[in-house]
């Protein structure tokens, strides 16, 4: 798939180049960029070089939040899981400076597989295909939750103490940072979840933006072959990870473009409560406060949403369907009040 002969916005292809000469330990030839779609945060970028390809990983254009959009963590995670054989891209080189492109950036492989992401690639699911990507999907997140992430070298990744109440206070300065609007009942939400914070679980690395179209499958659909995007991992609770997936494929079911557009009725795809059921039954996790982590899911995705909201009026988001985001915010945090039985 050749990109432009331009760089895009966002990437200098001059002085990337001696970068991907040195991933390739040869100059590139016909050096080509391209944004790849689906992911509405940090930039990905597919460079091509002959018949190789990579793939880049920057901040996004604008306004970042402070502790947000970190390549330095992204790039330590996947190399951590890399060693481990958990699936992710292969990191290849992770540049600190800002000073090259205007940012933080680091070169991974490219994946060739599906993503599940548009009605053309749904097409290919029958009922057993789709009921088994659901499973795989599920089955995957439980083999990230039982990585022993101190053997992996992850040990001052992240602090499992606390987590759950710096993740609701955390996000609620983000909103503090990005709101383009005054939205009460986020702040309802936000007593809601104090009040009840579940007890510790057992810690583990949480991925944090875990869905159906943050997977690739191989062309043949019968497995996962990388799981991508990880510029929210930390070591923390587990069941964050559940409730998000519940909540992304409850909108997804909706057709709230927030998420990936779901799969067709008949495709066999398992409902957001039959993965929540596959989760707990092959997991010593108790699920019995579901709803507060499904809550926190919501919550946190609202805000993400708003502060891509506010990206897209600076007119610094590249790609397509960013418009539709801000109109769902109001949605979603009401939805996070529904799940905390708020109001």
């Amino acid at each position: 798939m050749p990109g432009d002969a331009t760089s895009p916005p966002g990437l200098d292809l001059d002085r990337v180049a001696p970068y991907v000469a040195q991933v390739l330990s040869a100059e590139p030839v016909g050096l080509s960029a391209s944004v790849i779609g689906g992911g509405r945060s940090n930039l990905t970028y597919l460079l091509t070089a002959g018949r190789a390809e990579l793939v880049l990983r920057r901040p996004p254009l604008g306004h970042v939040l402070p502790s947000a959009h970190d390549m330095a963590r992204e790039f330590r995670v996947i190399s951590a899981l890399a060693k481990a054989g958990f699936p992710v891209p292969t990191p290849l080189l992770l540049c600190p400076e800002t000073d090259v492109i205007g940012a933080p950036f680091y070169l991974m492989s490219y994946i060739d597989g599906l993503v599940l992401r548009a009605p053309r690639e749904y097409e290919r699911l029958t009922p057993a295909i789709g009921r088994r990507c659901g499973e795989q999907l599920v089955d995957v997140l439980l083999d990230l939750h039982r990585v022993d992430y101190l053997a992996v070298g992850l040990a001052d990744f992240g602090r499992p103490d606390g987590y759950l109440r710096r993740q609701v206070t955390r996000w609620q300065q983000q909103w503090q940072r990005s709101q383009t609007r005054e939205l009460p009942v986020l702040d309802d939400v936000i007593e809601a979840l104090l009040a009840s914070v579940p007890a510790a679980a057992t810690a583990g690395i949480v991925h944090g933006d875990y869905r159906l179209d943050n997977v690739v499958f191989d062309h043949d659909i019968s497995g996962i072959i990388a799981v991508l995007d990880w510029e929210m991992a930390t070591i923390g609770d587990p069941l964050a990870d559940v409730g998000l997936l519940v909540a992304y494929t409850e909108l997804a079911a909706e057709g709230l473009s927030l998420a990936a557009p779901p799969p067709s009725a008949g495709s066999g795809f398992p409902t957001a409560a039959e993965l929540a059921e596959r989760y707990a039954k092959s997991s010593a996790a108790e699920l019995d406060r579901l709803d507060w982590y499904v809550g926190l899911a919501y919550y946190k995705l609202a805000i993400i949403a708003e502060g891509i909201h506010a990206r897209y009026l600076q007119g610094k988001t590249l790609g397509e369907g960013f418009e539709t985001l801000g109109p769902l915010v109001p949605t979603i945090a009401g939805r996070a009040a529904a799940a905390l039985r708020v109001r």
